[in-house]
């Protein structure tokens, strides 16, 4: 495991800019492969941003071609631990009704969000409501869902990078990492 100082805080590498690309590029063959029809895809933002967007090229160049809206969840703001209660800062502008919809987020850790998002999607009328995940957390879940596709199985730390950030730091970072304390 590769380690960096940036900006003072040392962290390790968990997951590589090359094997995330790698199996973004898998997970994309996957969900070519369930035939989704008048295919949704839902980011949810902020923390999905980036692997939301290799996701959906890898997606085109799979054969696919969603229509892409997008959603904005809070349930951290800027704590390290969710506070168990989800708000919708910006919800879809997209009927769903009859649609094939996948919600793409970047971490399955409490589930609590992407439950919110899936139950809001379905209320709506939604066909189908798949999820994507770069990474899962397992022993956390407070909420009864499960990832549909997983980039990664995460060890149980506090994750930055490739969209992921502590309290708006490491976004840019191209690979997923954990500060380490020190």
């Amino acid at each position: 495991m590769s380690e960096l100082t940036i900006d003072g805080h040392r962290i390790a590498v968990l997951f590589s800019e090359a094997e995330i690309a790698q199996r973004i590029e898998a997970l994309a063959s996957e969900i070519a492969a369930r035939k989704p029809k008048n295919l949704l895809v839902i980011p949810v933002l902020k923390g999905s941003f980036i692997f939301a967007a290799d996701l959906i090229r890898a997606m085109h160049r799979a054969g696919l071609s969603p229509e892409v809206d997008f959603m904005i969840l809070a349930s951290y703001r800027s704590a390290k631990r969710s506070s168990g209660q989800v708000d919708v800062l910006r919800d879809i502008e997209t009927d769903v009704k009859g649609r094939d919809v996948m919600l793409i987020d970047d971490i399955l850790e409490s589930g609590r969000t992407l439950a919110f998002a899936k139950d809001l999607i379905m209320a709506r009328g939604a066909a189908g409501c798949m999820t994507a995940v770069l990474l899962e957390k397992p022993g956390h879940l407070a909420a009864q869902i499960a990832a549909d596709f997983r980039g990664f199985v995460c060890p149980d730390k506090f994750v930055v990078g490739y969209g992921m950030d502590m309290a708006h730091q490491f976004r840019e970072l191209p690979f997923v990492g954990h500060v380490l304390q020190g």
